[in-house]
């Protein structure tokens, strides 16, 4: 009875098998399942972002590290991604200047800070901005107009620098905001 694999059967020990660690390949098996787990995982959560609002390719690529999926991975699911239509930076870049040309009435400069805020590439940053509308000072003036309304009652100088702030923190340049303040107000003034 000294060892628990073997009985007494007559004069030799008959062996009993013993269970033994999973093998090497086993191992790996589980982990290249593993890994498929997080690759789907990041894959569903990816797509759930993108329901959501457009990323842009940094923004994908941002989503799938926090799955902490491994950068090969990471770098397939983004090619496939792009490959379906579900990542296109330009698009993204029109869907970004749409916004801030329309309801945002943004400057330009506040629409080159989104454009790379959001990581899209210089490239496209700059083909964007190329396409903008000559228009700048119509949309400064048409958002200082709306804003001059409510300013009625207060002192002209007062008026004059409200105005002009609201414009510059919409992305308008300096002359242009200050030009769309002075004439907002005067012909609110008039």
């Amino acid at each position: 009875t000294s060892d628990p694999r073997t009985v007494a059967s007559g004069s030799s020990p008959v062996v009993r098998p013993v269970a033994r660690e999973p093998v090497a390949a086993g191992t790996t098996d589980e982990a290249s399942t593993d890994q498929a787990d997080v690759r789907t995982r990041a894959e569903r959560t990816l797509l759930k972002r993108l329901r959501g609002r457009s990323l842009s390719v940094r923004e994908a690529r941002d989503v799938l590290r926090e799955a902490e999926l491994a950068e090969a991975d990471a770098d397939a699911v983004i090619a496939a991604f792009l490959d379906n239509g579900y990542l296109d930076d330009s698009r993204l870049a029109e869907q970004l200047l749409d916004g801030a040309l329309g309801r945002k009435a943004q400057g330009a400069t506040a629409i080159a800070q989104t454009l790379s805020r959001r990581g899209l590439d210089r490239e496209v940053i700059d083909i964007a901005m190329a396409s903008l509308p000559d228009d700048e000072a119509e949309r400064a003036l048409e958002f200082a107009r709306q804003r001059a309304r409510g300013m009625s009652g207060l002192d002209h100088d007062v008026a004059l620098r409200r105005l002009h702030g609201q414009l510059a923190r919409r992305g308008f340049r300096g002359s242009v905001a200050l030009d769309a303040a002075r004439q907002a107000l005067s012909e609110q003034d008039g």
